[in-house]
């Protein structure tokens, strides 16, 4: 993925974001000593410095709140992502946790786990999915196809996806120093689609970003309702920032958010 409710104990955090009052790794001490670490400069990324809306963190230009949607699903979205994308209004697995409400977030720290997901993990009422590629042997015994969320459903299992929330480097880095990934199925996403995402160079047009991922896992997954209104939100996000970037208002609404704006009216 290229990107493309946080449970720390003892962090501070934004009762508005949910993000932790440290912008650099969220912890004031390292997890594994204790010791207290140095202070960081805050991240600052391209753009940081622009106008933004406090509800969608998209630039006030083209503020994405008009558009913003609700949908259910009968599988569900967790997130375990990498602590430096949190602060990247480019971030697109945040746009997962706006449609989708049950989403769960978590940030990844290589030497402490995130006590809630490995309790999710081991909560019989899921049935969860490392969502990694098949292009490894090591782990080939474990890969799975898309009709084992179809089985699960049909054993009374809530089917999860387990997206890795990062650059393709920190996702390899958190599939491979995450031993509590180790028992999950592997499922690939197998799919024609290129992606549509214009916020970040990718290194091929078959990497599709963490919303995109999301959504055709959702479509495969018979969740196709679900999967149309998170389509249609990336791509209002796409177009919104897109355009702010060249400093252009948006005239009028793009297809897809008149498709969103019917679908607010109508709920």
């Amino acid at each position: 993925m290229q990107d493309d409710t946080f449970h720390d104990a003892g962090i501070d955090r934004d009762p508005a974001t949910g993000l932790s009052s440290d912008p650099a790794t969220g912890l004031s001490s390292d997890p594994a000593t204790g010791h207290p670490r140095p202070p960081r400069r805050e991240f600052k990324a391209r753009g940081s410095f622009v106008s933004r809306c406090k509800g969608c963190n998209l630039p006030v230009l083209n503020c994405l709140c008009p558009y913003a949607v609700g949908a259910e699903s009968e599988a569900r979205v967790w997130l375990l992502t990498h602590s430096m994308e949190h602060n990247k209004p480019t971030n697109t697995g945040r746009l997962i946790r706006d449609v989708l409400p049950d989403t769960e977030v978590f940030t990844w720290y290589r030497t402490v786990p995130d006590e809630r997901l490995l309790a999710l993990l081991e909560d019989r009422r899921y049935a969860p999915f490392v969502i990694f590629p098949d292009d490894q042997p090591d782990y080939a015994e474990r890969v799975v196809g898309i009709d084992a969320v179809a089985e699960a459903k049909a054993a009374g299992h809530t089917p999860v996806y387990l997206l890795l929330d990062g650059t393709w480097r920190q996702a390899r880095r958190i599939f491979r120093k995450s031993p509590y990934l180790d028992a999950l199925p592997v499922l690939p996403l197998y799919t024609q689609r290129l992606t549509r995402y214009r916020l970040r160079k990718p290194a091929s047009v078959e990497h599709l970003c963490t919303a995109e991922v999301a959504a055709e896992l959702l479509r495969q997954g018979g969740d196709e309702d679900a999967a149309e209104a998170l389509d249609d939100y990336f791509d209002a996000f796409n177009d919104s920032y897109a355009a702010s970037r060249r400093h252009e208002k948006l005239e009028a609404p793009t297809a897809a958010m008149r498709r969103l704006l019917v679908r607010r009216d109508e709920g």
